[in-house]
């Protein structure tokens, strides 16, 4: 007898901790398991038989069609190797439901294949899939949130206790993989999700949760993998994710977008992140979008957040890091929320191959800064080939629309373009990029108590500066160096400038220190030449 991660396994059989080890097999309530028949109601009615005193529903190897079916207390779903259930693609087999707790959600998210409300210690384990064929059920308009409706999820549960998904294979939903509502103490380990067969198909979107764990999973997603989303006044708080594979052809590793309630205490490592298997694009990019995105921009507070050890192959931005102010209600008698926060972030230990060329960005708001963040020990190689244009566009504000990283398109800078933040670290960061870039390494704007620390990069000499700083405040630059020639180290604009710090840095490959306008203050000592 032993005891792997609160799973009491006794001589090859399994049940949930406090349950009796009662077994109901599907066959036995008249489940056909031919792929033909619908067997919703043998599978109900095992699983309300099961409720009634605790234990085990098994499917057997087989492959069961169903609709909606409605897990309760008290139940573990043991889906055997060589099992399939299949929903049904017929949307009248599915039932529609509207949960007490109220979200952003319910304007369009009604049908579910597994369905769990207001229940505790459940779980759906095994080797077997669950496959919802959802390709069947057509996206016909592009009007929000008519587009979103009519596609069943796979998996919704909504304030739940005590959840385990563990060890199954998730294929192909209508819409979202699965969805975690106000649930607590939720662990979703060692499984295997694809989901490319029709818009929206995340891999899971974790919703003012709190108590979660999420380890040893592999996910292959035409939407956003791992989602952290807040889309009710409930804060997504105390998750770990860890041990996981994700490929997305949108956002891999993604925390915001939805923030009504926000996030707090978010721990993220040991992730691959590489490029997608499916070939067919249907949402986002062949590469994919990000390979990481925090953004809060319904309001709420984003604290406590440490994401480390992380590869990442492929997508077209690194790190996005956004505050903004879209304002959406979360329902329509809702107030509309204030301006969010998003303070304590630590990005590090990250290593990325073939970026695309836009660049990463830390970006907050005039009067909302962004604030203590730390980004050390990074690595990546972009695409290169930004213009002497894009080293100069103009960049709106774009403060009310949806955060994608690809809105501003290529960045001022290729490497790093911060704006309205407060409390930054930079530290040890290496960049190189494939083509020639005439950007900056990277670009400062309205940032205040920064330090750059240990950045060495490739810089063009077609580069106006390795860094340039704009409005800016108590800044230091130490320890760096270009690792190609260019003009001038940094490049100092604004009225709004003050007590720029150079010191330390390597600067055998530039002609100036720096350039910087009579009012503005900049101190260079110690560098070696």
């Amino acid at each position: 007898m032993t005891l792997l991660s609160g799973l009491l396994i006794i001589c090859g059989t399994a049940a949930l901790p406090g349950q009796p080890g009662a077994s109901f097999n599907i066959r036995d309530f008249g489940a056909a398991g031919d792929g033909i028949t619908l067997d919703t109601k043998a599978l109900q009615s095992a699983i309300d038989r099961c409720a009634m005193q605790g234990g085990t529903v098994f499917v057997p190897p087989g492959t069961f069609l169903t609709g909606s079916i409605d897990l309760k207390s008290n139940v573990d779903l043991h889906i055997s190797a060589g099992a399939v259930i299949l929903g049904s693609k017929k949307l009248e087999d599915y039932r529609e439901r509207i949960p007490a707790l109220q979200s952003y959600n319910d304007v369009f998210l009604k049908y579910s294949l597994f369905y769990a409300e207001r229940a505790e210690n459940i779980s759906i384990r095994g080797e077997g899939i669950i496959d919802g064929q959802g390709s069947a059920f057509k996206v016909t308009t592009t009007v929000r949130p008519a587009r979103y409706k009519d596609r069943p999820f796979l998996l919704r549960f909504v304030a739940c206790t005590s959840v385990r998904i563990q060890g199954i294979t998730l294929r192909n939903s209508g819409m979202w993989m699965q969805h975690y509502l106000g649930c607590e103490n939720l662990i979703i380990q060692g499984i295997r999700v694809y989901n490319h067969a029709n818009k929206n198909n995340d891999m899971m979107d974790i919703d003012g949760c709190k108590n979660v764990v999420i380890s040893d999973c592999i996910g292959d997603t035409d939407d956003d993998g791992i989602t952290l989303k807040s889309t009710s006044p409930l804060v997504t708080e105390n998750v770990t994710i860890t041990n996981c594979i994700l490929s997305s052809h949108c956002n891999a590793l993604k925390c915001g977008t939805e923030s009504t309630g926000g996030f707090r205490n978010i721990t993220v490592s040991n992730i691959v992140i590489k490029p997608s298997s499916a070939d067919k694009v249907l949402s986002g990019h062949a590469a994919g979008i990000s390979g990481i995105t925090l953004a809060v921009v319904d309001g709420g507070i984003m604290e406590g957040v440490n994401i480390g050890n992380i590869t990442v192959d492929g997508p077209r931005v690194p790190v996005y890091l956004r505050l903004g102010n879209r304002a959406r209600k979360y329902m329509p008698s809702a107030p509309a929320p204030s301006v969010g926060v998003v303070r304590d972030i630590s990005i590090h230990d990250l290593t990325v191959s073939n970026a695309g060329a836009i660049g990463c960005s830390v970006s907050g708001i005039p009067g909302h800064p962004v604030e203590n963040v730390r980004l050390g020990n990074i690595r990546v190689t972009y695409a290169g080939g930004g213009t002497s244009e894009d080293a100069v566009k103009e960049m709106p504000e774009l403060e009310d629309i949806y955060p994608e990283s690809t809105a501003w398109d290529k960045l001022p800078a290729y490497g790093l373009y911060i704006r309205h933040a407060r409390g930054i670290a930079v530290v040890d960061w290496i960049l190189d990029y494939k083509t020639r870039d005439a950007r900056p390494v990277v670009r400062l704007v309205d940032v205040e108590n920064a330090v750059i620390d240990g950045l060495r990069a490739a810089v063009d000499s077609l580069s106006e500066a390795f860094i340039k700083v704009e409005d800016s405040r108590a800044i230091t630059i130490q320890h760096s160096a270009p690792a190609s020639r260019t003009g001038t180290f940094v490049d100092v604009r604004g009225s709004r400038s003050r007590d720029i710090f150079l010191h330390g840095n390597i600067l055998r490959n530039v002609t100036r220190d720096f350039t910087a306008e009579k009012s503005v203050g900049v101190t260079s000592e110690g560098n070696l030449r």
